[in-house]
């Protein structure tokens, strides 16, 4: 049997399964392109930098055993600070600080050193002799006015480290050592023999 195009049934099943095929195929590789090639739907994402952590500068001075400037996260206190610092000395007056407070960026905090109680009250003129701070030992340091044993080995330390003072202000150098406990010794105190 014959059918309009003159053909067998079987050919034109086959060529019409071909067409089907090809006409399938190019929806196919059509449908791919149009992917492809369309503008993309919704919103660009935008990728924001990593936070940074928000530091503060601080400095710290007196009776700590490191004084100097520190920077600390955000958000630190005062014993923060201290720790950074070494620690508390031991004529440390720390009930006189508040190490629960928070720090601000450039603050300065101030350690105080415990005022002597039973310590007799010094007179330079009284003083018959200066001690000699390259060469006194712990025991002639620590009989100084505000001088404890800590802060005696701390200056003999320096000097072993360090070599002579050259002048007196250098003692301000030792750790430990305040303005105000140096003015109490500065006229008690040589670099000559």
């Amino acid at each position: 049997m014959k059918n309009i195009f003159n053909l067998p049934y079987d050919i034109l099943i086959k060529n019409g399964l071909n067409i089907l095929l090809g006409v399938m195929i190019g929806l196919l590789i059509g449908g791919l392109l149009w992917l492809v090639a369309a503008p993309p739907r919704g919103h660009a994402v935008t990728l924001m930098p990593a936070p940074t952590a928000i530091q503060v500068v601080v400095q710290v001075n007196g009776a700590v055993v490191h004084p100097g400037v520190y920077t600390l996260p955000q958000g630190s206190r005062v014993k923060d600070v201290v720790a950074a610092a070494g620690g508390l000395l031991a004529n440390a007056a720390k009930d006189q600080v508040n190490q629960a407070a928070w720090l601000e960026d450039g603050q300065v905090v101030e350690i105080p050193e415990k005022a002597e109680t039973n310590a007799p009250d010094f007179n330079p003129e009284e003083v018959s002799y200066l001690v000699n701070i390259n060469t006194a030992s712990v025991e002639e340091l620590d009989a100084l006015p505000g001088i404890g044993p800590t802060l005696a080995q701390n200056i003999v330390n320096y000097r072993k480290q360090k070599g002579r003072f050259k002048r007196i202000e250098d003692l301000l150098e030792v750790p430990g050592m305040g303005p105000v406990t140096f003015d109490r010794i500065k006229n008690l105190i040589s670099i000559e023999d």
